[in-house]
């Protein structure tokens, strides 16, 4: 097909600018349709974005004959759902992230598009970003030498601009989002030490609700062990103060060391006594990028850029730093 027409269920905050415009940006794709349970929301945001339909049932938009592929951008708690039923429909899927609940229910999801051939791809589109494949290919090129560890820290307030806040604040509740926080920004963090380090040998953590202003936990704390010796320690807590704001990632070589912000726009290269610091500008709607590779891919011109297997893989490790 020359274009993939898209169907978005779930036209919330998400889709306002770091998805939704890329749909009618990138090349060969065109949003055609959007579906949300709220009707009245659903028509607004029609009329707003210039797209010709609009649902308020995610079965309606799924088996429009006019839309080919379905991105599902709901909370976790129905992302299963919603992948099943479009896969069962022929239809191939861009999921959010995360994945889902928990990493049986990515493996129900992973095993629907293999047992039917229908594509599915994770929106772990940080990836896809100029800037972390910068990164990867720094550490493959051993700009760094041979990698030693990896020391991460995410501390965040509660209110931090980093965290989408809705009229629910449903990323605080387990039920609906998979735990707290954690599972809202960690799926990127942990999904590009995936890819740059590839397997996890070994996987350990800790989880606590310390402060306890949501039901959710505020702390984790976790190792990884990769396959190719590389170490990985994690911190994540969001309950520091405004003043105490900290994203961090810094990857430690035998001959100098990368630093940079897994939701910034810079990394440092230190060598030899001496810092680099490369910039680099972030798209206006940030999955532009992944959409463009999820769109390629749907049409047989390259590649998953991030499959239902890693998808599987980060919800373990998710699964695995909070049990």
């Amino acid at each position: 097909m020359s274009n993939i027409n898209w169907g978005i269920i779930g036209c919330g905050d998400v889709t306002e600018k770091k998805s939704g415009p890329a749909f009618n940006k990138v090349n060969n794709s065109k949003l055609v349709a959007v579906m949300r349970r709220n009707a009245a929301k659903a028509e607004d945001y029609a009329r707003r974005h210039g797209i010709s339909k609009w649902y308020s049932d995610a079965t309606e938009i799924i088996n429009d004959p006019e839309v080919d592929a379905i991105y599902i951008a709901t909370p976790p708690d129905s992302h299963e759902r919603y992948t099943l039923e479009a896969i069962q429909a022929g239809k191939p899927v861009y999921v959010e992230k995360p994945m889902t609940l928990s990493a049986e229910s990515a493996r129900l999801m992973a095993a629907a598009s293999a047992d039917s051939g229908v594509k599915l791809t994770v929106a772990h589109y940080r990836r896809g970003l100029p800037l972390f494949r910068k990164i990867k290919e720094l550490i493959e090129e051993k700009a760094i030498g041979k990698v030693r560890y990896v020391d991460l820290k995410m501390l965040q307030n509660a209110g931090s601009d980093l965290i989408t806040q809705t009229e629910d604040n449903w990323r605080l509740n387990p039920a609906v989002s998979g735990g707290g926080l954690f599972h809202d920004l960690a799926p990127h963090q942990l999904d590009l030490m995936l890819f740059f380090f590839g397997e996890v040998k070994e996987a350990r953590g800790r989880a606590l609700n310390q402060a306890r202003y949501s039901p959710a936990d505020d702390f984790v704390s976790g190792s990884l062990v990769f396959e190719n010796g590389v170490v990985f320690n994690g911190l994540w807590c969001f309950s520091v103060p405004p003043e105490e704001r900290l994203d961090l990632c810094t990857i430690m070589g035998s001959e100098g060391k990368l630093s940079f912000s897994v939701f910034g726009n810079y990394y440092i290269l230190s060598k030899d006594g001496r810092d680099e610091r490369v910039e680099f500008d972030l798209p206006e709607n940030i999955q532009a990028p992944m959409i463009q590779m999820v769109v390629d891919y749907f049409q047989d011109k390259c590649p998953n850029p991030c499959t239902a297997e890693t998808g599987v893989k980060v919800m373990q490790l998710l699964d695995t730093l909070t049990s």
